[in-house]
């Protein structure tokens, strides 16, 4: 009964498209029809029970439209799912059907929501998809063993394949339903083998035959008048016609077709997509008029989801008049079409796409929404980000946004870089490229909207013009500077191989330059994933500062405190934890103090007049409810030339669960927030018990802080007044400021922290050598700040 996604491509409810050739209509696909019976299939619903449902069970009905009763002992109701062929989940039928009488057969319920069912005819087990599935109505018991061709097979009385990704149906498939609507014959007395114009996804009548009324006779319109100046097409629902236009790209379940006499609007496109269910027959060039209903179509479904819509045609007519030349590309970015600079939405609060603003000269979200379905060109984009396993790879027009020094796009606090758009592999393959990178020439494709994203659906691969970016390498500290790093190794463990423990090593040996003290993010037990119950996490290290070692590092110890087995989120049976490395040949030592646990915490103490941790390494604050199902914070008491120093390493929770950039709910809600806020205060509290009892004590706070350095979470780190941190990304400048790179938008995730006394001298850098590339070693970029600890008597800078 699970609710399942459609595929990775738009679309909305599946019809037969009748393609209309010299005024000859002939349908798209060739019917398959069951076998001819008085008793049919009249609804289907799936969602029974869950979230929203209407009903407690999934349900099936039947009627009989002959004038005898008919004996159903020994048939089945058979369901496979969408594309699959075992046919085991059936409910067996007994009893008689009246003439024009009506027979229910209850199957599963996914929990406790909706009404209950009237008294059913037959009961079963059956568990039916919500939105996607095929239906079998069978003369036997026998389980039916077929993906596609089912409708036609021996013993198959009536047969209902619903949702667009159905392999088998009655001519086509019948509409997607949901947890509210059923798929319901529209005339119950009618059935002429066709799932898809028959049925109708509409509110579920068990045991209720009903009648929908036929469909309105069409009005005719232009592509920029269904569009609209708005995110949702003012003839939404309503059924068009005589809307013409020239086939731009076609994918298969639909194609993009263009008005090549275009408004003089720019805030109403002049593309649009027609969705067919399967691959339709037209080609890039021709010239059409289609027939059919303004959809709005949401990605990943409309229950919950944060995703815009699509606007759509479905349930096509499609004529082809002749062909045309392509319209030429609507060019984006200089010389052409100018996306706002710094703002993605700022009069909506709420959903954007109902709060009667639209602005698409000042508003990205709007602006991208202008050109939804259009055929337009990017010239010459730069690449700002790294091509996703879905084959998505984010650039932006030439002359965009904050640019960081090597050639991504900066997130600031008042810029999201609202020109930032994906390249899509939908109709062409994406290559790899690294930031920094340019594509040559003008890339042309349709635009469209999918998981949380405007996209550009590529005609062609662009050709990859190398931007040239190195790896980026820190200096070594001198004798009387300590440096001290974090590293984000994500989920290391025994499990990666040498090629990411020796990659590891020479990015610490070559890149970083052996810093005296390391944190580690994302360690895991030693044997990884596996949910074993181990959470030891001592032959990961090991095996870590061996590789060090072989690659001319220098000999580390590390310390750090098991967690409790899977209390601590990241990946299952992983227990992740952070840990400190330091090395045995600097005048850096760490001070061993007994009494760590993964429940205690240790707290600061004063002693003949010094600060110490009660325990060393020691967990800060675990009890604290923030850090549930969260990465406790390591402490660890050091000294370097005799001088104390106290480091804190953290890995905050992350950014899952926030909404979207860009998706319907302006401004976005960043959920997530309220428990990092937390974090930062449970931390800020351990910070306070060392500065408040001396405020010249020598502090680092550092990790993967999973927040932006202008975001709340860092001004609770910091604090205020002479205990006040210096954030050390908060004193680049702007281009510099990044250690991650999400969806092409360059972004601090990673910080380090320290106590005013230690900046007089210091040198910070973020080492730029994974984030902007596809052969990286982990997902973030290391940095370092090496200081020189002042003596006690200098005066506060």
């Amino acid at each position: 009964m699970s609710a399942l996604q459609r595929p990775r491509r738009l679309g909305a409810v599946a019809v037969t498209t009748s393609l209309v050739l010299s005024g000859v209509s002939v349908l798209g696909t060739t019917p398959a029809l069951a076998a001819s019976s008085t008793v049919v299939i009249t609804e289907v619903y799936g969602g029974g029970g869950n979230s929203g449902a209407s009903h407690t069970h999934d349900f099936i009905e039947l009627t009989n439209n002959g004038s005898a009763a008919v004996d159903l002992t020994g048939w089945s109701i058979q369901y496979a799912s969408a594309t699959g062929s075992s046919w085991t989940n059936k409910i067996n039928l007994s009893g008689t059907i009246a003439p024009g009488g009506v027979y229910l057969a209850q199957g599963a319920t996914g929990g406790a929501n909706g009404v209950p069912l009237p008294t059913p005819d037959a009961t079963g087990t059956v568990n039916m998809s919500g939105t996607a599935g095929k239906v079998a109505l069978v003369s036997s018991t026998t389980s039916l063993t077929c993906s596609t061709g089912c409708a036609t097979l021996p013993g198959v009385v009536d047969f209902v394949g619903y949702g667009t990704t159905a392999s088998s149906s009655e001519t086509a498939p019948a509409p997607a339903p949901s947890n509210t609507t059923s798929v319901t014959r529209k005339v119950p007395t009618v059935d002429a083998d066709n799932n898809s114009t028959e049925f109708a996804a509409v509110p579920p009548t068990p045991k209720t035959l009903t009648s929908t009324p036929p469909d309105p006779d069409p009005v005719d319109a232009r592509i920029h008048q269904i569009q609209g100046a708005t995110h949702l097409s003012p003839l939404n629902g309503q059924f068009v016609g005589n809307v013409t236009g020239v086939v731009t790209a076609k994918t298969t379940n639909g194609f993009w077709f263009q008005d090549p006499e275009p408004d003089a609007d720019p805030a109403t496109s002049d593309g649009l997509f027609v969705f067919t269910g399967s691959a339709p027959s037209v080609v890039v060039g021709n010239s059409v008029v289609v027939k059919g209903k303004v959809t709005e179509f949401r990605p990943g479904g409309s229950g919950g989801s944060d995703n815009l819509t699509i606007t759509e045609l479905t349930q096509p007519e499609v004529t082809i008049t002749g062909t045309a030349p392509v319209p030429a590309a609507t060019i984006v970015g200089p010389g052409g079409r100018v996306p706002p600079a710094k703002v993605i939405e700022d009069d909506s609060n709420g959903d954007v796409e109902t709060t009667g603003t639209y602005e698409p000269a000042t508003d990205g979200i709007d602006f991208w929404e202008s050109l939804e379905g259009m055929w337009l060109g990017l010239d010459q984009p730069g690449v700002t980000g790294l091509r996703s396993s879905f084959g998505e790879l984010p650039v932006v027009p030439a002359g965009s946004g904050t640019r960081t020094v090597r050639g991504g796009i900066v997130l600031l606090k008042d810029d999201n870089n609202p020109e930032r758009i994906m390249l899509d592999d939908v109709l062409a393959p994406i290559p790899t490229a690294k930031v920094g990178d340019k594509l040559a020439g003008v890339v042309t494709g349709v635009l469209d909207y999918s998981f949380g994203n405007f996209k550009l659906q590529v005609s062609q691969t662009p050709t990859v013009v190398d931007g040239g970016l190195q790896r980026e390498k820190t200096r070594a500290s001198h004798a009387a500077q300590i440096s001290v790093a974090t590293f984000n190794v994500e989920n290391l463990d025994p499990s990666d191989g040498p090629a990411k423990f020796n990659g590891l090593a020479q990015a610490i040996v070559q890149n970083l330059a052996s810093p005296d003290i390391l944190a580690l993010e994302e360690v895991q037990d030693n044997d990884g994933a596996v949910n074993s119950g181990t959470t030891a996490a001592d032959v990961t290290l090991n095996t870590l500062t061996a590789a060090i070692r072989a690659a001319g590092g220098p000999a580390y110890q590390w310390r750090q405190i098991d967690p409790v087995n899977n209390a601590e989120g990241g990946e299952p049976g992983g227990n992740i934890r952070v840990a400190f490395l330091f090395r045995k040949d600097r005048p850096v030592r760490f001070v061993d103090r007994p009494g760590g646990g993964s429940t205690v915490a240790t707290t600061v103490v004063q002693k003949h007049g010094k600060l110490q941790l009660s325990a060393s390494p020691g967990r800060v604050d675990p009890a604290n409810p923030a850090w549930a199902a969260a990465r406790v914070p390591l402490a660890g008491e050091f000294t370097w030339l005799g001088d104390p120093l106290f480091v804190v390493a953290n890995h905050f929770s992350s950014k899952g669960g926030d909404d979207p950039l860009w998706g319907r709910t302006q401004p976005p809600v960043r959920s997530s927030e309220v428990k990092r806020h937390q974090q930062a205060r449970s931390v800020r509290g351990f910070v306070d018990q060392i500065l408040s009892k001396d405020a010249r004590a020598n502090v680092i706070v550092l990790g993967d802080i999973n927040d932006f350095d202008f975001a709340e979470t860092t001004d609770i780190l910091v604090g205020s007044g002479n205990t006040a941190l210096i954030d050390l990304p908060r004193t680049l400048k702007d281009a510099e400021r990044y250690s991650y790179v999400f969806e092409g938008n360059s972004q601090i995730l990673d910080q380090i922290l320290m106590s005013r006394n230690l900046l007089p001298g210091h040198a910070y850098d973020i080492v730029h050598m994974n984030s902007e590339f596809p052969d990286q070693i982990s997902d973030h970029d290391p940095q370092v700040v090496r200081v020189t600890p002042v003596p006690r008597w200098w005066p506060f800078p």
